[in-house]
């Protein structure tokens, strides 16, 4: 879905995230949900992910799943 059209939702990034821009923002969404997309295109593509999904991601990312992706 286009970013564009989650209107009223306060879209985040990471205190960590590339200076240049180069990073993604997410929005938590009504119900739960969790939407992604490109911070150098904000009008761009969303990602919209279920609560489970997001919580398996997050819960992978803390446990070191997916470490090797960080050279």
């Amino acid at each position: 879905m286009p970013a564009s059209g989650l209107a009223g939702v306060s879209w985040r990034k990471s205190a960590h995230s590339n200076p240049n821009g180069s990073c993604v923002e997410v929005a938590e969404l009504p119900g739960g949900a969790v939407a992604v997309r490109n911070s150098r295109d904000s009008a761009g593509p969303a990602l919209v992910y279920t609560p489970a999904e997001i919580t398996a991601f997050i819960r992978g990312v803390k446990d070191g799943e997916f470490d090797y992706l960080c050279g």
